[in-house]
Order: C-alpha cells, then sequence, then structure tokens
C-alpha cells in the first residue's frame, strides 16, 4: 500500500466501490454521511454568505444585506451553485432513507431545512442582485433529473424483458 501511495500508480482503486466487497448498508451510510456534510456546509453558506453581511446602513448598504451580494454575478453564480448542491444533497439523504423508522420526522425536517434556506437567502440578498427564478430551478435539477432517469430505467426496463413477460401487454406505438 505504502508503495503504491508513493509511486502513483493507481492509489484511488483501493478506495473504489466494489460490488462483491463492499456492503450496501455500509456504502449507504457513506453516502448518508457525505450528503450530510454537503447539506451542511451549503446550508450554512446559504444562511451565512461569505463576507457576511452589512451591520448599518451606511454608504449606501442595507444593513443585514450580503456584503458578496453586491457583486452581482459572482453572487449569482454561487448562490445558484450553492442551492443546486443543497438540493442534490438533500435528494440523497431523502432518498437513502426511504423506509427507515421516523421517515416522516426526516422528511418534515428536511422540508424546514429548506425552508429556512430559503427564507435566509431572501432576507440576505437585495432584491435587485437575483432573479430567484433560476434559484428555484436550480434546486429542482436534481429532482427532475432523477425523475428522467427513473422513467427511462422503467421504459428500457419494460423493452429488455423476453417477449414471453410482455406476451400479455398491449403496447402502442405513435
Amino acid at each position: 500500500m505504502i508503495n503504491r501511495l508513493s509511486t502513483g500508480k493507481s492509489w484511488y482503486k483501493c478506495f473504489r466501490y466494489e460490488e462483491g466487497r463492499d456492503k450496501p448498508g455500509d456504502v449507504r451510510n457513506v453516502m448518508l454521511v457525505v450528503a450530510s456534510l454537503i447539506a451542511s456546509v451549503t446550508f450554512q453558506a446559504g444562511v451565512n454568505p461569505p463576507g457576511g453581511v452589512w451591520q448599518d446602513n451606511s454608504s449606501g448598504h442595507v444593513a443585514g444585506r450580503a456584503i458578496y451580494a453586491y457583486q452581482s454575478e459572482v453572487y449569482y453564480v454561487f448562490l445558484i451553485a450553492n442551492t443546486l448542491a443543497l438540493s442534490a444533497s438533500i435528494l440523497v439523504i431523502i432518498s437513502l432513507t426511504y423506509r427507515f423508522p421516523f421517515h416522516l420526522e426526516i422528511v418534515i425536517a428536511t422540508i424546514s431545512m429548506i425552508v429556512t434556506y430559503s427564507s435566509a437567502i431572501f432576507a440576505v440578498t437585495p432584491d435587485e442582485s437575483v432573479r430567484f427564478r433560476y434559484v428555484i430551478a436550480a434546486a429542482s435539477v436534481p429532482y427532475i433529473l432523477r425523475i428522467f432517469i427513473q422513467l427511462f430505467n422503467m421504459v428500457f426496463e419494460n423493452n429488455e424483458k423476453p417477449e414471453s413477460e410482455n406476451s400479455d401487454k398491449v403496447v402502442l406505438n405513435y
């Protein structure tokens, strides 16, 4: 192992997921930890934006607004990327905890966290710097992608079945 690290020869292969070696429960736990860390960091970055917030109303600034938001283009990129990461990590958390005990409570807590995040970014972002419809669109991207992937898998899974399994179904081609 030490030799692989020092020579630079595919040392990362030891850490990759292998279906026969790694247990699904262990993989789920690792993914939950990673998704929770991403959700925590992105939530914190949205609630307390980089650079902080203005403390007073002097020099044309409004107290409580993000300092970083006055560089509208870069703040816009930050806000969309941060929201996309938070949304994707929440999707992973909800998906991996499906049918767990207290899943309803996890969903309620997650929805509350989304509402808190949304109200925080609305509170610290000046109205003129960001079009929030793009932020909402960024938040929906992981969910829309997951829906398309599921639909794609359902369609092609049905087409890959042998004819004997599909013989009792009527297929309409338009």
